[in-house]
Formats: structure tokens, C-alpha cells, sequence
């Protein structure tokens, strides 16, 4: 009889246990802390001996990228429902070309799909369950690209629960094979507010598990 009413407690309980939250509401719960940042720091990108530093601007959804030898500036607004990645210059702003998103920056690993953030507004995203990254506990979510204008067919997500934070970030390219993987390493916490200070981004031999170039974002006070 115990054991009866045991399985029939859990059981009730299980009736009004609340719901995950979906794909689409964890995301748009990541653009929406994304979009409420206020910093101005400065960063670099490092490969091997190659170091390329950048000043990393944001006030709110608008975000701002400048690099040096030679000057590019960058212009990221986060969107409702799509982010805009623009180059900025004397004579003003112009969309950055789609055809020029997976470009490398700077010879990195990173290119500047990367840093647009569009796979945030994918429309086609599923919750796979729960796993921990580095103690975090994590949802764990896979993205499908819309169209074959992304390097990548699909993604894996791990979102840090408590903040928000992409933890992990796996690409596919569009022979499922594994092309890239980010992974943050280390955090710092700057006027009482956790921000990123090492991302690890390795990509990888096409059809192996073999990492051809790691690179890392860093980010300084």
C-alpha cells in the first residue's frame, strides 16, 4: 500500500509540474538580455601569434565593433525579429553584404556571421533537454538554418538557465558534419555585473574530430 501511495503522490505531483519553456521563449529570452547590455571594453581575437585587438561598444541593442590596421568598424542592432550587421565609414552606414558574412575576420576562425547573431531570430529551434557546461546548468537547444545563406545547416545551443549566457555553441555544415565549436572558458565580473572573459572557438577538418585552428575572444576591463 505504501508503495501505491508513494507512486500515486509522484504521480499527482507530476500532473502540476510546470512545463519546460520552449525554444522560442528561451531565445527570445537570450536576445532580450543581449539587447539590455551597457559596456564599453576593450577586446581581442588570438590566434597562434596573430592578436587582433578590438574596442567592443554596446548601449542596449546597438553594438559596436572597431578594429585598427586598417580601421573597420562594425554595427550590430539587435532586432524583434532580426538582427542588422552594418559597416560603418565617414560617409555613414551600409548593410554589411550577405555574401560577405562568412568571411574570416582577420584570418581568425571567426567570421562575421558569427558575430551577427542571427541564428538567435531562427525560426525552426527545439529543446533537446538539460545538460551541464563548466557546473552551469544548461538547456540544451538545436536550430535549423532557414536557408543555405548561413555556413552552418544547424546548431546546438547550451543556454546557461540562471543568466541567459551561451555557454556552448556547436556549428554543422550542410554535410552534418561538425565545422565549429565556441565554448566559454572563463568569466569576469566587472561593476557587479558577470561578462564574458574567454571564448574558445575551434574549427574543425571537415568529416574528423580533428581541431585545424583554435582561436580565442577575449575580453578585457
Amino acid at each position: 500500500m505504501r508503495k501505491i501511495a508513494a507512486f500515486l503522490l509522484i504521480f499527482s505531483l507530476s500532473l502540476f509540474a510546470e512545463p519546460p519553456p520552449s525554444a522560442k521563449d528561451i531565445l527570445a529570452s537570450v536576445r532580450m538580455i543581449e539587447s539590455q547590455q551597457q559596456i564599453d571594453l576593450q577586446g581581442q581575437l588570438r590566434q597562434n601569434d596573430v592578436v587582433v585587438p578590438f574596442r567592443l561598444v554596446q548601449n542596449g541593442p546597438l553594438i559596436r565593433y572597431s578594429f585598427t590596421n586598417p580601421e573597420e568598424m562594425l554595427q550590430l542592432r539587435l532586432g524583434e525579429n532580426s538582427s542588422r550587421l552594418d559597416l560603418v565609414s565617414g560617409a555613414g552606414t551600409e548593410k554589411f553584404a550577405p555574401s560577405k558574412l562568412n568571411q574570416r575576420i582577420r584570418g581568425t576562425s571567426v567570421t562575421y556571421e558569427d558575430l551577427a547573431f542571427k541564428f538567435l531570430y531562427w525560426p525552426t529551434a527545439r529543446v533537446l533537454g538539460e545538460e551541464n557546461v563548466r557546473t552551469r546548468n544548461c538547456w540544451k537547444l538545436q536550430l535549423r538554418a532557414p536557408s543555405r545563406d548561413s555556413q552552418y545547416s544547424n546548431l546546438l545551443l547550451w543556454i546557461d538557465k540562471a543568466s541567459g549566457a551561451l555557454m556552448r555553441m556547436e556549428g554543422y555544415d550542410w554535410n552534418a558534419q561538425l565545422a565549429k565549436r565556441f565554448e566559454v572558458v572563463s568569466a569576469q565580473k566587472i561593476e557587479g555585473r558577470w561578462f564574458l572573459k574567454q571564448m574558445r572557438v575551434e574549427e574543425f577538418q571537415p568529416g574528423t574530430s580533428h581541431v585545424q585552428a583554435r582561436t580565442y575572444l577575449e575580453i578585457k576591463r
